[in-house]
């Protein structure tokens, strides 16, 4: 399934995931260089991070070093509610 806005995606649960990497330069492994990745993904299991991190280890040469992340639901569907009218004061 294919969830098209991002406040779909919020309702379904999904909240926004920021990652820090931190990873060694393939030609200089002592330095570390950061990366941050964005997304919306789902706690605790995080499948789009993994997916990115799994990417990271098979395709790319800098090996990880750490990560860091937050993730917070920015929308909860408690938060919203349909409302059938409207009340204007003069």
């Amino acid at each position: 399934m294919r969830i098209s806005s991002e406040t779909e995606k919020m309702l379904l649960g999904h909240g926004l995931t920021t990652a820090e990497i931190l990873y060694r330069m393939p030609d200089c492994q002592t330095l570390l260089q950061s990366f941050t990745w964005q997304e919306y993904d789902t706690a605790p299991e995080f499948p789009r991070l993994n997916a990115f991190l799994e990417f990271w280890r098979e395709r790319l040469d800098g090996p990880l070093h750490s990560v860091r992340y937050s993730h917070q639901h920015l929308v909860r569907p408690g938060e919203w509610r349909k409302v059938d009218g409207l009340l204007t004061l003069h």
